[in-house]
């Protein structure tokens, strides 16, 4: 039987700096706890990643993504700036561009990649030494009522949505940590503890 690692497990502390992927289903709040890392942990390097998808209400350019086109996402794939890219919900891609994280690394910054599975699995490949993290939802019940909640879908994206998030949800078990979240603020500081003394891989 494996065994999961979550935040409560002791661990001797990692060599920093340190590399922690944030993922999970749609709607779980990856964004919001990413977000609150920003604002109270300005020491944790946060990458903004690329996206062809339009700007949500209230999303600025450059902070919470960048918004570019289809054709300079294409250059970014063709000059290997991107350490991950994928389709996201049969639609936009998103992608991390390379470059930055190299840079906060090379500083000794701790940097935080809020990501999807898709991009979370690439970068297992390519940098293995980075941490996996996911984040999931109180129940299945309660990540439909955030996903409705919110408001910023369609009925029929909103299923699409739905679907990938019941797929995504089955990839728990390969990662290195769960968060739960329940609350933004806990999971927040759940994650920035990670950075300092996270659990060890579990290949049993």
């Amino acid at each position: 039987m494996s065994s999961k690692k979550t935040v409560a497990d002791e661990a001797a502390p990692l060599a920093s700096p340190r590399l922690i992927v944030l993922a999970g289903p749609t709607a779980v709040g990856k964004g919001t706890v990413a977000a609150c890392v920003r604002e109270h942990h300005p020491e944790i390097w946060i990458s903004v990643s690329v996206t062809t998808r339009k700007p949500r209400p209230g999303e600025i350019d450059g902070y919470h993504y960048h918004f570019i086109n289809d054709a300079e996402f294409d250059a970014l794939i063709a000059n290997g700036g991107l350490l991950e890219w994928a389709v996201v919900h049969k639609a936009a891609r998103y992608g991390t561009p390379r470059a930055p994280v190299d840079r906060a690394l090379a500083s000794g910054k701790p940097a935080l990649l809020e990501i999807d599975l898709q991009g979370a699995r690439q970068v297992r490949e390519r940098m293995p030494e980075a941490f996996l993290v996911f984040l999931a939802p109180p129940s299945f019940v309660e990540l439909v009522r955030r996903l409705v909640g919110r408001g910023t879908e369609g009925s029929a994206e909103r299923e699409r949505r739905l679907e990938t998030a019941r797929k995504e949800m089955l990839a728990e078990s390969e990662f290195d940590a769960t968060i739960v979240n329940t609350d933004v603020r806990t999971a927040c500081e759940e994650l920035v503890d990670l950075f300092s003394s996270g659990s060890s891989r579990s290949n049993s």
